[in-house]
């Protein structure tokens, strides 16, 4: 079977996503996991109802989509996503996973990073019956990789010693640098199968979050020590940035500043129309946070005003002002340059 790739509206041939819950469309409802959220009243806000997006409404990459001319690609776990459903793209984002295998075990079956790596594989080889060998190339080149992982790497292992051994072993510097160095091999498979154009979202600060709030003293103030020990990650990861775009002429890759980007909503909530920026908007104890949203418990009336909708995640509103500036932000929002600017290219 052949298909014909031929751009309409849409700015690129399609989206492929990696990464955890904060872009995850549903493949965990596939998945033997207690990492699920399809049930009310997730959704609540989102045209079709609960979704297995942890969120009220639309995710981070349901809007890239829209600003792309795309439809949100499909979760690769849902046993429809095949022949021309998988053309536009599709997702492989999982609820718990992290770029170590291990991370996020104690939620059951999860699609780590280097798992969601065998998946495109698998996806390329049905690419692969459906496009010929110059008409693949192009457009997997044109391509956009959007990847965005790690935070289960710190809120799913190394900050739960109890768990996971990783602060025992490592300090935060070096566990920052083995995270990006076992990320550098992954980019790079994808780069050696033929993509080309990738997102790289850096790590926001997950000390702000009601669930870390809730863990700490003081729940009004962010966690400084949490929030501290993630510089090297995200240095890390711009740095690699320019290292990749040095090495590799004919591909392009951006770092997302979602640590400064979050950092300003929380700072100048007003600015973005945010007044409650540290409880959830549904959830349970201290913050809303100790424990994260539950099936039919009540959210907040105005998820507008909310920057979290439940103790990890965002809502659709705060969701919609990082992607917004992922997409037409200056190099400090995106570096070297926006999404809107990589789909020209």
């Amino acid at each position: 079977m052949c298909v014909n790739v031929a751009l309409g509206s849409q700015k690129v041939p399609a989206m492929f996503v990696f990464g955890d819950s904060i872009v995850d469309v549903g493949n965990n409802n596939y998945l033997r996991s207690y990492a699920k959220c399809n049930y009310p009243p997730y959704g609540i806000d989102y045209p079709g109802g609960p979704s297995g997006r942890f969120s009220n409404g639309k995710n981070i990459v349901d809007m890239l989509g829209d600003m792309l001319g795309l439809p949100s690609p499909p979760a690769y776990a849902d046993p429809s996503t095949t022949g021309a459903k998988i053309v536009g793209g599709v997702n492989y984002a999982s609820a718990a996973g992290g770029i170590l295998d291990e991370t996020g075990r104690h939620y059951g079956e999860k699609y780590s990073l280097s798992q969601q790596v065998l998946n495109f594989e698998n996806t390329l080889n049905q690419l692969r019956t459906m496009l010929d060998g110059a008409a693949l190339s192009r457009y997997l080149a044109g391509s956009i990789a959007v990847m965005v992982i790690g935070s289960n790497d710190y809120i799913s292992n190394y900050l739960l010693p109890s768990l996971y051994p990783s602060s025992y072993t490592y300090s935060p510097q070096d566990y920052g640098n083995l995270l990006i160095n076992r990320y550098a091999r992954q980019i790079l498979a994808l780069n050696s199968v033929g993509l080309r154009k990738f997102f790289l979202a850096g790590i926001p600060p997950l000390g702000c979050i009601p669930n870390q709030r809730a863990r700490s003293q003081y729940p009004d103030r962010c966690v400084d020590s949490v929030n501290q020990m993630l510089g090297t990650f995200n240095e890390g990861l711009r740095s690699l940035v320019q290292q990749l775009n040095s090495n590799h002429p004919g591909s392009i890759f951006i770092y997302g500043n979602t640590y400064g980007a979050m950092g300003d909503i929380l700072n100048n909530p007003a600015a973005y129309g945010f007044s409650v920026v540290d409880n959830a908007c549904c959830g349970i104890g201290r913050n809303q946070g100790e424990i994260t949203c539950i099936p039919f418990l009540v959210p907040c009336p105005d998820r507008t005003r909310q920057v979290f909708w439940d103790a990890f995640h965002l809502t659709q509103a705060a969701s919609s002002v990082l992607t917004q500036r992922a997409f037409y932000g200056p190099p400090s929002d995106c570096y070297p340059i926006n999404i809107q600017q990589m789909a020209q290219l």
